[in-house]
């Protein structure tokens, strides 16, 4: 090809811009045009004469970018600062104050086709929004873009909303939401603009300076068609197509407009600017070229002259199409009188009655076109295109003879094309389809070899072939052409596709296969090739003329019959789908076509009925999204009572649909006024939706419904309701009942606040959860189910924190009032932060830490926390134990050697709560122990085991109370305190005591008062057995709680068979019996221990002392000599003398020796027992053991034993049995002191059978 000379010259320019032109609009009516620049206004002129028509002024920035209505009513323009105004378009004057619709530069502007919405871009906030164009307000969300948007427009149809970005082209419906349908890169860099073809089945897009191509893209696959356009050299500004379809005009900054034709993409004029060009496009009529740039002027170039004819031909061709004959006419007479050398007209328009037999052709006139086309052929008889179009008419009335011979007719006159693909068209019908085939095989060689045509050619076959039953041969056909032509029109091939998969549906329907049928129909929808206004119906017309389809109803007929198949095949939610998306893809016009199809036919009326059927039955059975999606279909069939959108009000709270159930409720009552349904439903959604104070306005409006009802039935319902205020008072008495058990004080993890309990009742109060449950404790049920208490325990659940105090611990003045978030993170506070942040992200709102959680300054409350920390930790959803002497990945036994181990407050600290975990100095989990809860952990429990000699199962089951007294007080016995007091108060709680605090006081005080609450409120004498020094508080209780480190002595015990020898002896001796029975009866009747003023009355028998003797043996022990009435002798062993034996004269002070009374011995049962452990929780109702479950030969009766005077034998052969005896030294006021010893005092009864001293039994008072 030559090459091409720029051509330089202008038809004429438009001037009147004081600045560079950046866009240029024709109007639809050919008449005007509208520009706009940087000179901050627009200009609206006449096309035909070049007048200025008006100057449109408010814009105080620049204007970059113009959009007008295709009725050219409306015009709108954007503007460097982010202002949009709209135009009227015939006057040209303002319909709206200038809108700020972005944040920058507003550079792309479209009208969609129906002219209801706007679509505006911004350049740099990588947005677009749709506007209204009724209220002139944004329409939904911004559509999000991935990056700075260049360029945006509509396609022809409106369907499609293509954005050009600097990254890709992104496709959007705008119909949906969301309406992502495809994104691409289109070229290497930069996207800056784009434009549809007029039938919307390609998008050409221009790139920048590193790309400056155009690029073609098919719109079914998103592919690119052919290679790059090349030809420009700097970045594309501007692409537009002629209304044909044939031709395309881009402008770039290399002062270069180019005219290319789309066919083959090749450029056929190059237009030479003086200065960049920024907009160029087409006149109407497609024959001239309009450009503006940065010198400020509009120029008008007009396009070559063949390439002008041909533009000309085309629309006038289309004028014909649309029965304009006047236009069309007008324009075959515009370019004769341009070339009258140029034959193409003269023969188009003596064609003139040919086009319009088409055009009745395409309207269904079959006998209109018959006599136009016959008159034509009596006119000129050697016409055969007239013969070739007239066998079509015939073939489309089935007259296949008729039509055959006009084919051989027209063959006969000139062979063509049109006459061989008329001949094979008459063939098929005859049912000749071999013959049919020969024709379309020599019709081919009539195509001058273009692939386009050959396609479309082999497409008519298709068809053909398929009319005449070959319905193999045609989809084998068909499927060849869509992957075999890589060059070929593939959205004619779906269409077809579409097209044939209806007539297959039809035919199945007709026959009453409605499975089959509605998979016909569902495989045409799925075809990209159709949409609910899809413009096929002109760009493949030459179907419409051929065989007579129906291509604008095509999408219409294929979603009806599919409902109907549907229906009919009992698949109700596949019909409904169908049927919903058939409206929703709609425009106004086919929405009322289907709601003429439907009303009063059977589909609404009997789809409706089946959707409200299934809908319940879904509803019924929990299936809320299918009884949603069938109540929402009966709705959009008008099928829409009341009862129908309470019941999908209730579907949709049950799926948490609240805004669609509030809706649904207020159209309830919008339906219903009198009834309180809708008001209840409302209710529940806006609890659901957290708007709590309409709830409340909504269920009190309920109320007054029932209230007011005329029918009793419906005013009973008032009763199992229960007013708010009663709602409230419950929860109260819930929030009560929690904090009960919680600390005084806590910290807000969210907040970083301490709390007292009133703030806690306030936050809570304040929280969604409270108003979830004033709204929801709204019957009276309610207010006794469980779902109050555990949303209560779950807002109040906290977490404590079990550490060793170390130096620079945070105190209660150092947050008190202030946000510990906020606070310096060291030493104490950095602890506090850490434990806060700990519990937050295990997801507890509160948290207590005993350093700085308490006024200590407050003795009353010191005194409740003490007494109430067990308790605390006890009902902690979770105790942290921080060990700031364990490092990071620190092994097993780490732990064991921690000193927290070692800490008196420590141990009630792990036994008391239920989850503990243990945390290293930086925070992170001991071992890396990730369970839940480390006293499930067996490595971790096993190293607590061996470390505190406490069998793992005893610390995971702890319950305190008096139980086993003796044996907590040895657990204890190793722990040591800060305050020496605070050995005792750190076991309050594990006795389940409350006690005076009383800081100051001597340690034996602290301690003597603990054990003296024991003894009184369980009588156990098992704390009395210990070794070491006597307390000043009572001699009878140990100085110090090492006292009980040592275990008591295991003394050796009968057998049960011995037991029972023993007895059978004593019956022999009527003393023995005597002895036994009032034995009995006396200690039956012989008070518990009990301490009054710090003296402790016991209970015992008592055997006077009449002799000690002192005796030295090879080792350090002192050892002494003892003897008592009625006792077998008995040495006395000690590492440090008696001090009441060691004075150098003998001492007339009086000795006993006595056996404290322990009623366990009688073998009753001791039901008072069973309230040891309830006393200080509820919770623990597993009743304690004895006091004596441990004394010899307890747990070896298996038998009851009723008999009392073999109770009585039993006694008395037990009190036989070796026992712990306790050395008491009389006073000069009569009372008795014990003396102390550091070894155990083990004496016998020297007979059992005949001692009398026995009988010596009686309370002993002891200092």
């Amino acid at each position: 090809m030559s090459e091409l000379i720029p051509i330089t010259t202008p038809l004429r320019e438009f001037k009147g811009h004081e600045n560079q032109v950046n866009v240029v609009t024709v109007f639809p009516n050919k008449k005007r045009m509208v520009t706009g620049s940087h000179d901050k206004t627009l200009r609206l002129w006449d096309l035909k004469t070049g007048i200025l028509l008006k100057k449109m002024e408010g814009h105080c920035g620049r204007v970059l970018s113009l959009a007008v209505s295709r009725d050219g009513q409306l015009i709108a323009s954007g503007d460097t600062d982010s202002v949009l105004i709209v135009w009227h378009g015939a006057t040209g004057e303002a319909l709206t104050q200038p809108i700020e619709v972005h944040s920058n530069w507003i550079n792309s502007l479209d009208f969609s086709p129906d002219r209801t919405v706007l679509a505006i871009s911004c350049s740099w906030d990588n947005t677009t929004k749709l506007w209204n164009t009724k209220t002139w307000e944004q329409q939904g969300d911004p559509i999000m873009c991935g990056r700075t948007v260049n360029c945006i427009q509509y396609s022809p149809s409106g369907k499609r909303l293509a954005v050009a970005t600097n990254d890709n082209i992104e496709i959007y419906n705008p119909d949906t939401t969301p309406g992502h349908v495809a994104f691409f890169k289109a070229h290497t860099s930069w996207n800056l603009f784009l434009t549809w073809t007029p039938n919307g089945a390609r998008i050409l897009t221009g790139g920048d300076n590193l790309d400056p191509t155009i690029r073609e893209w098919d719109t079914t696959t998103w592919k690119q068609v052919g290679d790059p356009w090349t030809g420009h050299t700097r970045y594309i500004r501007s692409i537009a197509v002629n209304p044909t379809g044939t031709l395309v005009v881009s402008s770039s900054y290399d002062n270069d407009v180019r005219l290319w034709q789309l066919s083959d993409r090749r450029t056929i004029a190059i237009f030479k600017y003086s200065s960049i060009v920024n907009c160029v496009t087409f006149s109407v009529n497609g024959n001239y070229i309009l450009g503006g740039g940065e010198d400020g002027v509009v120029s008008e170039w007009a396009l070559p002259q063949d390439i002008s004819s041909k533009a000309c031909i085309t629309t006038a061709r289309e004028a014909c199409m649309h029965e304009d004959l006047s236009t069309s006419e007008e324009l075959f007479t515009q370019d004769i009188n341009t070339d009258p050398n140029y034959h193409a007209s003269y023969a188009h328009r003596s064609k003139a009655s040919v086009t319009t037999a088409r055009i009745a052709c395409i309207n269904g006139d079959l006998f209109t076109a018959e006599e136009l086309l016959t008159q034509d052929i009596n006119t000129d008889p050697s016409n055969h295109s007239s013969y070739a179009h007239r066998s079509f008419v015939m073939a489309r009335r089935h007259n296949w003879d008729h039509a055959f011979r006009d084919a051989i007719k027209s063959i006969s006159i000139k062979p063509s094309l049109t006459g061989y693909i008329s001949k094979a068209i008459a063939l098929c019908g005859q049912g000749h389809v071999r013959n049919a085939r020969a024709a379309f095989d020599v019709a081919s060689i009539y195509t001058d070899q273009n692939p386009q045509t050959i396609h479309f050619l082999l497409l008519i076959k298709v068809i053909a072939f398929f009319n005449a039953d070959q319905y193999d041969e045609a989809n084998l056909l068909l499927k060849e052409l869509v992957f075999g032509c890589p060059n070929a029109d593939t959205r004619a091939c779906h269409i077809v596709e579409a097209y044939l998969c209806v007539q297959l549906g039809l035919k199945a329907l007709d026959d009453a296969r409605h499975d089959e049928a509605a998979d016909h129909f569902t495989a045409a929808l799925n075809s990209d090739a159709l949409s609910s206004e899809s413009d096929i119906h002109d760009i493949y017309e030459d179907l419409v003329v051929l065989f007579g389809w129906d291509l604008k109803s095509l999408w219409r007929t294929a979603h009806q019959k599919n409902c109907y198949a549907l229906l009919r095949a009992g698949k109700l939610q596949d019909a409904v789908k169908s049927y919903r998306y058939m409206m929703a893809s709609s425009d106004e016009n086919t929405k009322a076509h289907y709601l003429d199809w439907s009303d009063g036919k059977f589909f609404t009326e009997e789809c409706s009925a089946l959707c409200i059927t299934g809908g319940d039955a879904a509803l019924a059975a929990g299936k809320y999204d299918g009884a949603i999606d069938l109540y929402s279909a009966a709705i959009d069939l008008d099928s829409a009572s009341d009862v129908v959108f309470a019941n999908r009000s209730k579907a949709r709270s049950e799926k948490m649909l609240w805004e669609g159930a509030l809706l649904d409720a207020q159209k309830v009552t919008k339906l219903n006024p009198s009834s309180h349904v809708g008001h209840q439903l409302a209710h529940t959604a806006l609890c659901g939706a957290q708007r709590y104070d309409e709830a409340i306005e909504a269920f009190t409006i309920m109320l007054s419904k029932l209230d007011d009802a005329p029918e009793a039935q419906i005013r009973n319902l008032r009763q199992q309701y229960v007013c708010p205020s009663e709602a409230e008072d419950a929860i109260r008495s819930a929030v009560w009942i929690e904090l009960e058990n919680a600390p005084l004080r806590l910290l807000n993890t969210s907040t970083g606040l301490l709390c007292d309990r009133a703030a806690q009742i306030n936050s809570f109060k304040m929280s969604p959860e409270y108003n979830d449950l004033v709204s929801f404790a709204t019957k009276d049920s309610n207010l006794r189910m469980e779902r109050i208490k555990d949303v209560v325990a779950t807002y109040f659940r906290c977490v404590l924190l079990s550490h060793r105090w170390e130096e620079a611990e945070v105190l209660l003045d150092d947050i008190q009032n202030k946000d510990l978030r906020e606070l310096n993170g060291l030493g104490g506070i950095a602890k506090l932060q850490s434990f806060c942040k700990v519990a937050r992200d295990a997801g507890y709102r509160w948290a207590w830490m005993d350093t700085c959680c308490i006024d200590k300054k407050s003795n009353t409350e010191l005194q409740e926390s003490v007494n109430s920390m067990f308790v605390w930790y006890r009902h902690s959803a979770l105790t942290i134990v921080y060990l700031c002497d364990v490092p990071p990945l620190s092994q097993r036994g780490a732990l064991a050697r921690s000193v927290w181990n070692k800490r008196g407050w420590t141990f009630q600290e792990f036994v008391a709560p239920k989850v503990v975990i243990f945390y290293q100095k930086d925070w992170s989990l001991y071992l890396d122990d990730r369970s839940p809860n480390h006293k499930e952990s067996p490595a971790i429990m096993k190293e607590l085991e061996d470390a505190m000699g406490i069998d793992a199962r005893a610390l995971v089951t702890f319950r305190p109370g008096m139980s086993d007294a003796r044996q907590r007080l040895q657990w204890a016995s190793s722990r040591i305190t800060t305050l020496q007091e605070d050995i005792a108060y750190s076991l309050f709680g594990i006795f389940g005591v409350h006690l005076p605090v009383i800081y100051g006081e001597k340690k034996q005080n602290a301690l003597g008062r603990l054990l003296q609450e024991i003894v009184a409120r369980s009588g156990d004498i098992t704390v009395l057995n210990w070794i070491g020094q006597p307390s000043e508080f009572n001699s009878c209780l140990p100085a110090h709680i090492t006292s009980y480190a040592t275990p008591p002595c295991t003394l050796p015990s009968l057998s049960e068979d011995q037991i029972q020898t023993t007895i059978s002896s004593l019956r022999k001796n009527p003393v023995a019996v005597d002895l036994a029975s009032g034995l009995y009866e006396r200690l039956d009747n012989t008070s518990a221990a009990r301490f009054a003023n710090c003296r402790l009355h016991l209970p015992c028998m008592a055997f006077r002392v009449t002799e000690v003797n002192l005796s030295y043996g090879s080792s350090q022990e002192t050892r002494y000599e003892v003897k008592a009435d009625g006792l077998h002798d008995l040495l006395i062993t000690t590492k440090e003398p008696i001090v009441q034996f060691s004075q150098t004269k003998p001492t007339q002070q009086t000795f006993v020796l006595v056996r404290p009374w322990d009623r366990s011995l009688l073998e009753l049962p001791d039901f008072t027992d069973l309230q040891d452990d309830t006393e200080s929780e509820g919770e623990y109702l597993t009743p304690p053991s004895s006091p004596s479950d441990n004394s010899p030969g307890h747990s070896l009766v298996k038998q009851e034993v009723d008999d009392l005077e073999l109770r009585a034998f039993r006694l008395l052969v037990r009190l036989g049995q070796p026992f712990g005896a306790f050395l008491l030294a009389r006073q000069h006021g009569g009372e008795y002191k014990r003396v102390a010893s550091d070894r155990d005092i083990i004496a016998q009864v020297a007979d059992v059978a005949s001692d009398r001293d026995l009988m010596n039994v009686r309370t002993i008072e002891i200092l």
